[in-house]
């Protein structure tokens, strides 16, 4: 490798360690939490006001669609409750107002140790960071509003005890007026609700009422993660376009008049969704396909509460007519099986994008594809990894061939190359015209050697990505102590691995950095032996930033996730053995001892 690919890739790395360095060193700072259930100052409306100040907003139809955050814990702590009970979830249904709001994860825990919750995703309001989801009517016309039910409403059991995947439950309310109203409920083995909402108008006149839904979150998640590699927030697909909106991007949003709060009002022609997605769970509203819809994000400011709204066109109710409409909700994990079946099989347009693939969408999701695949053949996610690690080092083989020829013959062609530079002196023209015709004689192509490097560099970055972000990484062991291949090597080296009684220091500790576990010191390694199969750089400085660069990645990558630690050891061992076998297959035998034993002689004086 002659020194212009030398340094090419002495760039590429450092660049990537910088990067690396930056993300480890200066992540985004956590964004301030407000606390709902702080007094507002004078003159500002709380949680409890916001249903009540902010008007309704008029849509084309002539629709009302109003807001429907009302605190209404006093009254909800006495209203009756429906059970939920799924082979994945558990929780009940308040009566009052027909609100999703208690909620947790059968399948999943808080943490690996013994005995540690259950996940809970919904929550009532009165306890902290209150999350849930309402469904209902806003009148129209000569509608009033005490004519459809609110928040508010009691709601009556009509038919069902329990909501099960067999047996749906339905809520009835009548306002006395000749119209009732209907909520049937139902819901599958995984996460998907079904919501028909119905009116029967028994009445002598015709009634006009627009369906809405709405998911209500006060403040922010208390475990908001903050970093910018992972989207927590508004996620909605409108028609074809997916945005994705922050915390902080919801609550800068421009004040709207009409909604009396912060708000981005957009209109859905065929196929969209709309909800709020954390790192691992979700929520999302989901009207049917082909259902245009208004689609709506909102920020109570002063009472710290973030809204997602489906609203649907207002209908006409004539008298002795029953109209319904069907929504549906998800309510779970963010399992990549799980959201593609619901795509694939219920028709919810592009809804495995609701998970946060990234720039490199188009690596990530083949990535993470395989990976799923080989995790089902293999059932371990470590050695799944492994064998991800091995099919991209078989698909990128025919480069790393031809790369490493060109290496081959360029240490072949390094006497020439040394002449020419005798030769040409200080006339840098004349050398780089020579070094030309010398590689195209030779058909040798200097940059080719750096190609397999730069490729992986997308790679990397999609995997961690993939790591970081996927559902299915998350308290997945491989072997004996790495038991969270999402989560840093456990190990330490201040304790010995585990031989002293010490804990290891916590990874929010500035000790992280220098607590090297197992894995990281074996990344380094690997790296270091990798650059044995080539003497030293003749250049001092080249040199001593190779020596440096494998300890440098040991530190830089000690505190990402063991899955990625992993990938790159494994990416490391093979690249080394294909290089050693290519080498030899050409003729040159690399001295790998030999260079490894230079590397610990000291030099003399006079060459240092």
């Amino acid at each position: 490798m002659d020194d212009q690919n030398k340094n090419l890739i002495l760039a590429t790395v450092l660049s990537f360690v910088v990067i690396t360095a930056w993300m480890i060193l200066f992540p985004p700072a956590e964004p301030q939490q407000i606390d709902p259930s702080a007094p507002a100052a004078t003159g500002q409306m709380t949680a409890s006001d916001v249903a009540t100040v902010m008007p309704p907003m008029t849509d084309a139809a002539g629709a009302a669609t109003a807001d429907t955050t009302a605190d209404v814990s006093a009254e909800q702590a006495e209203a009756g409750r429906i059970d939920v009970d799924t082979p994945a979830l558990s929780g009940t249904i308040s009566l009052l107002g027909g609100r999703f709001d208690d909620l947790k994860l059968k399948s999943y825990r808080q943490t690996q140790e013994a005995g540690s919750d259950i996940v809970t995703l919904l929550r009532p309001t009165g306890s902290a960071h209150a999350y849930y989801a309402l469904y209902g009517w806003v009148p129209g016309g000569q509608t009033g509003s005490e004519d459809v039910p609110g928040p508010k409403t009691l709601w009556q059991v009509e038919s069902g005890t329990t909501l099960t995947p067999d047996s749906p439950v339905t809520l009835a309310w009548s306002n006395g007026k000749g119209l009732t109203f209907r909520r049937m409920i139902a819901v599958d083995e995984k996460y998907l609700f079904t919501v028909t909402q119905s009116v029967e108008n028994t009445g002598a006149t015709s009634h006009r009422m627009a369906p809405y839904g709405v998911l209500a979150r006060h403040g922010e998640p208390d475990d908001l993660k903050g970093f910018f590699i992972l989207h927590e927030g508004v996620v909605r697909q409108v028609d074809k376009e997916l945005e994705e909106m922050d915390y902080g991007d919801a609550a800068d949003l421009d004040f709207d008049q009409r909604e009396n709060a912060r708000a981005d009002v957009m209109q859905v022609e065929e196929n969209g969704w709309i909800g709020f997605t954390d790192h691992y769970w979700m929520t999302t509203l989901i009207p049917a396909p082909g259902q245009a819809f208004t689609s709506a994000v909102r920020y109570a400011e002063n009472a710290d509460v973030y809204q997602t709204q489906v609203r649907l066109p207002a209908m006409d109710v004539a008298a002795g007519e029953t109209k319904s409409v069907e929504t549906q909700l998800f309510a779970g994990a963010k399992e990549w099986e799980t959201i593609r079946e619901y795509q694939n099989e219920n028709g919810i347009y592009r809804f495995l994008d609701s998970i946060d693939w990234g720039w490199f969408f188009f690596l990530t999701k083949p990535i993470f594809a395989v990976l799923h695949w080989l995790n089902g053949l293999i059932g371990n996610m470590g050695w799944s990894i492994i064998g991800l690690t091995l099919i991209i080092k078989a698909v990128l083989l025919p480069l790393a061939y031809k790369s490493y020829v060109s290496m081959a013959k360029m240490k072949e062609l390094q006497p020439e190359m040394e002449k020419i530079k005798e030769k040409a002196g200080e006339d840098k023209a004349k050398l780089q015209q020579e070094m030309m015709a010398l590689y195209k004689t030779e058909k040798v192509n200097p940059a080719s050697g750096c190609l397999p490097i730069l490729l992986q560099i997308p790679i990397f970055f999609s995997l961690y990505k993939v790591i970081f972000v996927t559902l299915e990484l998350r308290h997945a062991p491989w072997i004996g102590w790495i038991r969270d291949l999402s989560a840093p090597d456990p190990s330490s080296i201040l304790n010995l691995f585990g031989l002293l009684p010490n804990a290891a220091p916590s990874p929010e500790s500035f000790l992280a950095i220098i607590s090297l576990g197992i894995l990281p010191i074996i990344l380094g390694i690997s790296m270091w032996l990798q650059q044995k199969l080539n003497p030293a750089p003749t250049d001092a400085t080249q040199a001593m930033i190779f020596a440096w660069m494998p300890w440098v990645f040991m530190f830089m990558l000690g505190q990402f996730a063991s899955g990625l630690v992993l990938y790159w050891i494994a990416n490391n061992t093979i690249t080394f053995t294909q290089q050693y076998l290519i080498m030899r297959s050409h003729g040159h035998r690399p001295d790998v001892l030999g260079n490894v034993l230079k590397s610990f002689k000291r030099k003399p004086k006079d060459s240092e």
